[in-house]
């Protein structure tokens, strides 16, 4: 990997370079030891990821992605990841191409494409969801010999995250878990309530230049109102997230079956807020930070693009079939 060094006849070195830099660099430094998820600090796991990506959507992305990795290994007893190792989660089905898994030689092989994987030249080891028969399984892999596709990202926002597809040619890969265990377990609804707290970081990060506008200037009484309209939506998705941390750490197996309904709530609420905060903030400032303000404008595409995890109706469709199951306890 050849983070943060310019492409040859060119200045400077291309985004997800720079990603891949501080991604190194948080890995290195230990800033991605996090609390695991259910551990009693839950909410110091998220506040983390929710400042990373206030800094920066695509280095979230990726440290996200780490540090998933290294709790679904603690909770499906897998192989514990090597000092300094960098690790992805690229569990993304979409339509098209994909990967199957076979037996051969006393092993496992996995073959084919997996698509939307961050840090696919970045990472050291991933875990990989492939078909295995009728069944879905888990595999580690280590990188090294994998086909990342460039290219296949040719999108602005989130391109630090260097998301692309990857080619596996007769890769071998070690199982983690059992068939089915990356989403029957109680860590899969766990970490997709973490996602908000990104979600929540980068639309931190948006809103900062319409907090620092007003804070320069009189920027007028509509766009006053838009700043506390954001700062309303900000504190209650925060508060929102604090809450789920709390109800998490009291229930780490998810023995009251609460885990999904939280994740949907926390995750729409989030999208929601962030949403509203690249709206309101676009309103209020006009196309000045858009063109002026690189880091601005790339996290408003970055953003952008982050929210399309949320399925929208589809999730809140979900959503609305465990509330009519479980009952409305409002």
């Amino acid at each position: 990997m050849t983070a943060g060094r310019a492409p040859a006849g060119t200045q400077e070195p291309a985004e997800w370079q720079r990603a891949a830099c501080a991604f190194v660099s948080a890995v290195e430094s230990g800033r991605l030891d996090l609390p695991l998820p259910g551990s009693g600090a839950t909410w110091r796991r998220w506040a983390a990821l929710a400042d990373l990506a206030e800094e920066d959507l695509s280095l979230a992305r990726l440290a996200e992605g780490h540090a998933d990795a290294v709790a679904i290994l603690a909770e499906l007893e897998g192989p514990p990841p090597q000092a300094g190792s960098r690790w992805g989660v690229w569990a993304a089905n979409p339509p098209g191409p994909n990967l199957t898994a076979t037996r051969q030689d006393g092993g496992w092989v996995l073959r084919g494409t997996k698509q939307y994987c961050s840090g696919a030249r970045v990472c050291t080891h991933a875990l990989v969801t492939a078909r295995a028969g009728d069944d879905e399984r888990l595999f580690a892999v280590a990188v090294d010999g994998l086909e990342p596709r460039a290219g296949t990202w040719p999108a602005t926002g989130m391109a630090g995250s260097d998301t692309l597809d990857v080619g596996f040619p007769a890769v071998r890969a070690e199982p983690v878990g059992p068939p089915g265990g990356y989403t029957d377990r109680p860590g899969f609804r766990h970490g997709g309530a973490g996602v908000a707290a990104c979600w929540y970081g980068g639309a931190r990060g948006v809103a900062r230049a319409l907090a620092r506008a007003a804070a320069k200037r009189d920027v007028g009484p509509h766009a006053l109102a838009h700043l506390g309209a954001v700062d309303i939506a900000l504190r209650t998705t925060r508060a929102a997230l604090v809450r789920a941390a709390e109800e998490i750490d009291a229930d780490p197996g998810d023995l009251r079956g609460e885990g999904a309904l939280r994740a949907l709530r926390v995750r729409a609420l989030a999208e929601a807020t962030a949403s509203d905060v690249l709206a309101r903030t676009g309103r209020a400032l006009g196309a000045g930070p858009l063109s002026h303000d690189e880091a601005h404008s790339r996290a408003v595409a970055d953003l952008t693009v982050y929210l399309r995890q949320h399925h929208a109706e589809r999730d809140l469709a979900r959503l609305g079939e465990l509330v009519a199951e479980h009952g409305a306890a409002w």
